[in-house]
């Protein structure tokens, strides 16, 4: 049968790798030596699934819309990973990260944030273990994401505006990874999505992979079958989406539908649709779908929500969608906020903004009355409630909120 898997030399197909600087290769390598005995241990297997019930409040519900499902016309479960703490699925990945980190003796992380949630969960588990923390974050972000700025001081890390480029993910990303190279001994870089140098993107998955884990026994009870028939979910860099289909990536009876971010159209030059738009490249240390030009300079991703704010998207995900086994829709601004509004006024849920792109998705489908659809929410609306009031209008060509 064929595999989706992340293969031993870190390559999902063509995808993946671990191009790095001479600097960081013994860090790289350390590292992929080192994650899968410590998370396969049965003590670290402890530690992290007791922090994720007592501490994050793990399982996430998983909600079935009732309004919303006879609305599209199908059977609609909310996997609510908005409800975690921190608001986010984040928190999964840095709980499971941080723990590597202690076990391999290291004393200071950096992190890298669009939308923030990343780097408050980052900041929390620091704060948790009593570690130094450093996130970088662009500028752009840092004003459009002010009360996750705050949290993240709040909670004791040091936030560093990132001001080159057009000062958003992709430069923040850009930036750690050059801290790292100056801090090599002493620092452990969480990665926040599926991307980066082998082990990152399978090690994000496999910290991810408790959302799949979850729906799996939670259909079992609700519907009898552990599978569901569609799975959407909203994609940047592409953690809660590997998460979502974690266990089912090689289950072909399950369809799995992804939303980019779409800006004012991926046929325009306002976009972060990278699986539309993209070329294959190198970017933040390995080979993935690229917005690139044709000189292979990076071209600035565009959308509203921070983020998916990433002129790149995980080998993973690019494995998958060039292979045909993930169905990739482009989601534009205006489509996302209606999106999130309707999620607010059917099922009194704000969504992020990112999740929103996941809605929005369900107006581009069509179903049958017993499929069985589980989206995940990936986080929730509070930190982007002047962005969606600022839109407002956006979402009044579709209808009236």
């Amino acid at each position: 049968m064929k595999s989706y898997q992340v293969d031993e030399n870190g390559f999902y197909g063509e995808f993946g790798g671990a191009y790095v600087p001479e600097i960081l290769y013994k860090c790289v390598h350390d590292l992929q030596e080192a994650y899968l005995p410590i998370i396969e241990s049965e003590a670290f297997k402890r530690e992290y699934h007791a922090l994720l019930k007592d501490y994050v409040g793990r399982p996430s519900p998983l909600y079935y819309a009732q309004r919303m499902s006879e609305q599209y016309g199908c059977k609609l479960y909310l996997k609510r990973e908005d409800l975690n703490h921190t608001g986010a699925h984040k928190i999964n990945n840095t709980i499971g990260q941080i723990l590597l980190a202690k076990q391999m003796g290291k004393t200071r992380i950096i992190a890298e944030t669009g939308a923030g949630q990343h780097g408050v969960a980052t900041a929390t588990v620091c704060a948790l273990m009593n570690l130094k923390c450093e996130v970088f974050m662009g500028a752009t972000d840092v004003e459009r994401q002010h009360t996750n700025v705050e949290r993240m001081k709040m909670l004791g890390a040091e936030v560093h505006p990132v001001r080159t480029g057009n000062m958003t993910l992709s430069d923040a990303c850009s930036e750690a990874i050059r801290d790292w190279c100056c801090h090599p001994q002493d620092t452990f870089y969480i990665v926040g999505s599926t991307m980066g140098p082998h082990p990152y993107p399978d090690l994000v998955a496999k910290m991810q992979s408790v959302i799949s884990e979850e729906i799996k026994w939670q259909l079992a009870e609700k519907e009898g079958r552990d599978y569901p028939d569609y799975l959407i979910a909203c994609i940047g860099g592409g953690s809660n989406a590997a998460g979502t289909i974690y266990h089912y990536m090689d289950d072909e009876r399950v369809k799995i539908v992804l939303a980019e971010a779409g800006g004012h159209g991926w046929d325009t030059d306002y976009t972060a649709a990278t699986i539309h738009r993209g070329t294959t490249g190198i970017l933040h240390g390995a080979k993935m779908l690229v917005m690139q030009d044709e000189d292979g300079q990076i071209q600035e991703a565009f959308t509203i929500s921070a983020g998916l704010d990433y002129p790149g998207v995980g080998p993973m995900h690019c494995n998958m969608a060039k292979k045909g086994r993930t169905q990739v829709l482009s989601i534009n601004d205006d489509e996302a906020i209606y999106g999130g509004y309707e999620l607010t006024r059917m099922e009194g849920i704000i969504p992020a903004i990112e999740s929103a792109h996941a809605i929005a998705a369900l107006k581009k489908l069509s179903f049958k009355k017993d499929d069985v659809v589980v989206l995940t929410v990936s986080g929730r609306g509070d930190k982007d409630v002047e962005t969606y009031l600022k839109n407002k209008a956006m979402a009044k060509e579709y209808g009236n909120f």
